[in-house]
């Protein structure tokens, strides 16, 4: 590779996941963070939700799927605080909640273009704040509503590619809905979708455009408490970017599997998660995206 041609890739790693950092398509919320059973919203109550991930990058491509020139590599590690009180009140018919979640993050990326360019960095995120969680319960379905925002209060360089801030806000629209195929509820579908609208990125003046994703999942409980499921996630990006010279749109895809179990005596709820991308597709006609694996750990404790 010239020496043209590595500053060239390295230009267009740098815009690219300054833009749309690893793991989230272009937007804040990062994909297969909940899985089985996410659309259903729980009962009245304080809850505390913890998230561990791992994600590794084990290649970055081009708009057209292409793994770029070079060893280029990196990690995502993330633990993120989440508080949702279930009020007991309602309105529209269903069930009334607030929440909050606090994300630290460490991402690091050794990029092997114009020399061994490494990136880290390490902290607090970007914080989100959901006024409304709407939740409705059947007996052989449940339905959830949120609405929320991701507010610019992390550290963010526009010439780092591993900046744990984003520059930019994002209001998040959730709409999930998860079917019971059996009475005794041994054998569950569920789909969580989310919409990201974003604000402009001060630093370059680009507002990321609009985005929408899935976590879906397919799952059987068995007589233990020991659940077992298929589960994955497709994202897109909906609209270019405005204010960049950003054309295409990025994608990815995924699919894994999770195990969930509960402790009813202890009110804990432990699941554990890999997925495996098998397509990603960058934004922009220098844009890059990373694709890799992700490993998930998710705790829930009724207060």
């Amino acid at each position: 590779m010239t020496m043209y041609h590595k500053r060239a890739v390295w230009t267009a790693l740098l815009s690219g996941l300054a833009a749309a950092p690893a793991l989230a398509v272009n937007g804040h919320y990062p994909p297969g963070i909940e899985g089985l059973g996410a659309a259903a919203a729980p009962p009245e109550g304080v809850y505390y939700r913890g998230y561990l991930l791992h994600y590794d990058v084990e290649r970055f491509n081009d708009s057209g799927g292409d793994a770029v020139p070079g060893r280029n590599s990196g990690s995502v590690s993330a633990l993120a605080h989440r508080f949702i009180w279930m009020t007991g009140q309602q309105f529209l018919g269903a069930d009334y909640g607030v929440e909050t979640i606090v994300p630290t993050f460490d991402l690091r990326f050794d990029l092997d273009v114009a020399g061994d360019d490494r990136f880290h960095d390490k902290g607090v995120g970007d914080l989100f704040v959901g006024p409304m969680i709407l939740g409705w319960h059947g007996e052989r379905w449940d339905a959830t509503f949120a609405v929320g925002h991701w507010f610019d209060t992390a550290d963010f360089e526009a010439d780092n590619p591993a900046s744990v801030g984003k520059g930019y806000g994002t209001t998040m629209l959730t709409l999930g809905g998860m079917w019971h195929l059996d009475a005794e509820r041994h054998w569950n579908v569920s789909a969580l979708s989310r919409y990201e609208i974003k604000t402009e990125q001060n630093v370059t003046g680009i507002t990321p455009g609009d985005s929408w994703l899935l976590e879906w999942g397919i799952s059987h409980r068995l007589e233990n408490g020991l659940e077992l499921g298929l589960v994955g996630y497709d994202a897109w990006q909906l609209e270019a970017d405005r204010g960049g010279t950003i054309t295409n749109k990025a994608e990815r895809h995924a699919a894994g599997v999770e195990a969930s179990y509960f402790w009813p005596a202890a009110s804990i709820i432990l699941k554990g998660a890999y997925y495996n991308e098998y397509d990603t597709r960058a934004g922009g006609l220098k844009g890059l995206e990373s694709e890799g694996d992700a490993f998930r750990l998710q705790l829930t404790k009724f207060l």
